[in-house]
């Protein structure tokens, strides 16, 4: 201890150094945490954007298949109406004959 400086001065000295440390580890703590958070974040939203697109080409395929399977059953209804047109009018001349 020097001449004016207590035993209470000094403990207060070390506690405030000790306190000054611990600050400046939980700083770069901090500071290294938040680091591996953005990149987590970072990660979690390409694997995100990765999905989305994944969603939109399977939504673009289905949309394509949707198309086509509807004009296919327009089609098949035009050959059916076309069928039932052409056989309409021979069972109304069987049924005159009998």
């Amino acid at each position: 201890m020097s001449g004016g400086e207590s035993a209470l001065d000094l403990a207060a000295r070390r506690l405030e150094q000790a306190v000054h440390v611990l600050e400046q580890r939980l700083a770069q703590r901090l500071k290294a945490a938040d680091a591996e958070a953005g990149g987590l974040f970072d990660q979690d939203r390409a694997r995100l954007a990765a999905e989305l697109d994944e969603a939109r080409a399977r939504e673009r395929e289905l949309g394509a298949a949707g198309l086509a399977a509807s004009e296919a059953l327009g089609r098949a209804i035009l050959e059916i109406r076309a069928a039932l047109n052409r056989a309409a009018p021979q069972s109304s001349n069987s049924a005159a004959e009998h």
